[in-house]
């Protein structure tokens, strides 16, 4: 027992560490690329090379991680962020926008790698643990939440040009988070399992179980990146500072964050689905209140609900997959899994930016509805196909 609260006080201050770097690109690289881009509609596609990067990575490094372990795994993750950190402050030095996305690239892989932080802290947990090991260790996510926003507002004219030293500043983060997970302590796979192929994917896929909790865990991300990529650039437009965006950042990673102290114990107690239902409706709650203006509380409210829906979708779909696969189909579960949130994250990163400059927030939340709606139907169904059981 006393080791795994150990492997789950580390992972938390790794998520803690990736959310601090994840924060601060959302904060300030649509701004970075409104100010580069050679075209307006591309100020989001620093943002969307991020997404892309992760969506990469992602198998690769699930399979790095079944055969040369979790410590290794998130050792490489957090090398890439260390690059990625260095390459966006030469970026920002040389003005360069596709040097830029390249570094955001290689940010995007170290997300690959830390999004297994969750998947690492249910192997090392007992069974009856597992759901509260992942909620502890997304919590660790408040750190980012906090550390991210005011990381970059002091970092921010703390060298010319602007930004320079705040993408410097991640790499040091990086590197703490490269010597924290040196020290993990999770027992590998069996040789059998390493090299077991399991059942097919598609025979896997088939589940309803399988299905919700991908669907939950893509089309909340999904919806979640679409709003907050676009938030700096609607702030910008509607003439709020920035110290305001970076207000409003913070309290929506708090959002995302925070419930994950209860999270866990609320699926224990109501079941997953009644947490995933919750999750859509906090969404629809957002949207309704994003449509009705656009002053800083109305940014706040909504980004905060924003926040708390997501955090119900991500950790309860994550929580339903482990259910879905044995140990030998992990890697492939986990990573086919989060390629689907990636890929989710690319079409709204990119489409985020063309959305909000072209045709403004009003509309951006009107496109999100339809994921919304998606999840909160099929979590119904299988809910009451479930009671019918």
């Amino acid at each position: 027992m006393q080791s795994q609260h150990r492997n789950v006080g580390l992972l938390a201050l790794c998520q803690g560490l990736l959310l601090t770097n994840g924060v601060t690109l959302v904060a300030v690289n649509g701004l970075v690329g409104l100010r580069l881009a050679p075209d307006l509609r591309l100020a989001t596609l620093p943002l969307t090379a991020y997404v892309l990067g992760a969506a990469l990575t992602t198998l690769p490094a699930a399979f790095l991680m079944k055969h040369r372990g979790r410590r290794a795994g998130f050792m490489s993750g957090a090398s890439l962020g260390m690059i990625g950190g260095l390459l966006g402050a030469l970026a920002v030095w040389q003005q360069s926008f596709w040097l830029l996305c390249l570094a955001t690239m290689f940010s995007g892989s170290y997300n690959a790698f830390g999004q297994q932080y969750r998947f690492a802290a249910a192997d090392a947990a007992e069974l009856t643990w597992k759901s509260k090991a992942i909620s502890l260790t997304l919590a660790g996510g408040i750190l980012g939440g906090i550390v991210g926003p005011a990381l970059s507002t002091w970092t921010r004219d703390l060298a010319q040009p602007t930004f320079v030293a705040t993408y410097a500043s991640l790499a040091g983060f990086a590197l703490l988070s490269f010597l924290l997970v040196s020290r993990l302590q999770i027992p590998p796979l069996t040789d059998a399992q390493q090299y077991a192929r399991g059942r097919p994917l598609l025979e896997i896929a088939r589940q309803p179980a399988f299905i919700v909790a991908v669907l939950a865990a893509a089309c909340g991300y999904g919806v979640m990146n679409l709003l907050m990529t676009a938030t700096p650039i609607a702030m910008n437009m509607c003439s709020l500072p920035y110290s305001d965006t970076a207000f409003v950042l913070e309290w929506h990673v708090i959002g995302m964050f925070a419930p994950s102290f209860f999270t866990g114990n609320l699926i224990k107690r109501f079941g997953v689905l009644n947490v995933l239902g919750t999750g859509a409706l906090l969404m629809f709650v957002c949207i309704g209140i994003a449509l009705s203006g656009t002053s800083v509380m109305y940014f706040w409210w909504a980004l905060l609900l924003l926040g708390i829906g997501w955090n119900f979708l991500y950790i309860g779909g994550t929580t339903l997959l482990t259910e879905t696969y044995r140990p030998e189909e992990k890697a492939k579960v986990q990573g086919s899994n989060d390629l689907l949130v990636f890929a989710m994250q690319g079409v709204t990163s990119l489409s985020s930016g063309a959305l909000i400059t072209q045709a403004g927030w009003d509309t951006l939340n009107y496109w999100a509805l339809p994921a919304v709606a998606a999840t909160a139907l099929t979590t119904a169904v299988w809910w009451l196909a479930a009671r019918r059981r």
